[in-house]
């Protein structure tokens, strides 16, 4: 069955001048992202993991290169494409003078929605991540893990076809870790497109349909888990990083 592409990347880059060298974040990097698919993204801190989010979720420009969402450069409508972007930061950025319910409906509002359809999201979001008992409450006194499902809801309240995870489960104790990969796989049954950003190989391996590897901003590898394992005659994925960064640093 042949899937449908939601985003379209086609060479883009992001550089990085300075007097004495040009730093290449991510260097003329292209690949498909379908709908409804998880894309663990996996490299070394400085593969450009994280640039690429950031160029994806528009929060910085490329030095070049396209992005095309429903056939069109997301470059000539910027506002537009973002109504279908949501994006979950590594480091919580709730606004800590609002509480957790005021926190969502700034989105939802922000997003121009209509009132009676911003409750209605808010109220769904919040029996699904249990937030009922810290709706009133502040950001600022809440545990890591519900910071984060206070995040993941505030990032779904425009109903996102994408959704950017960057590192979403560092710090997290290990329930908390597994209750946001259940969380991760609804989404998916819902049809969202989820671009995961981890340093957990075990993480990548369980969610992810495909991994993208990054490495000093170019691809090394798309491919599924499965077809990862057959090819290189190991069973964990963590095995095949490994070996893959080894190869990298001896050469």
């Amino acid at each position: 069955m042949q899937k449908n592409i939601l985003l379209k990347i086609l060479n883009l880059k992001k550089y990085y001048f300075d007097k004495k060298e040009t730093i290449k974040a991510l260097d003329d990097v292209s690949l498909d992202i379908y709908e409804g698919e998880v894309l663990g993204l996996l490299g070394v801190n400085g593969a450009g993991k994280t640039t690429l989010s950031t160029l994806l979720t528009t929060l910085h420009p490329p030095t070049s290169g396209d992005v095309i969402f429903q056939g069109k450069s997301i470059y000539k409508d910027i506002n537009s494409y973002r109504r279908f972007i949501g994006y979950c930061p590594q480091t919580p950025n709730l606004i800590n003078d609002l509480t957790v319910e005021q926190n969502l409906l700034f989105d939802g509002r922000y997003f121009g929605l209509p009132e009676d359809e911003i409750q209605a999201r808010m109220k769904t979001l919040v029996e699904k991540y249990g937030l009922s008992k810290y709706l009133k409450s502040k950001p600022s006194v809440l545990s890591g893990g519900y910071n984060h499902r206070v995040l993941l809801a505030r990032s779904l309240m425009h109903n996102p076809k994408i959704l950017i995870l960057d590192e979403p489960t560092v710090g997290l104790d290990p329930h908390i870790r597994r209750q946001l990969w259940e969380n991760i796989r609804d989404l998916k049954k819902e049809g969202v497109t989820v671009i995961l950003t981890t340093h957990y190989l075990d993480e990548a391996e369980i969610l992810a349909d495909r991994i993208c590897i990054l490495d000093k901003g170019k691809i090394k590898l798309i491919d599924t888990p499965e077809n990862l394992k057959s090819v290189y005659q190991q069973s964990r994925l963590e095995d095949i990083f490994i070996k893959l960064t080894h190869e990298e640093v001896k050469g």
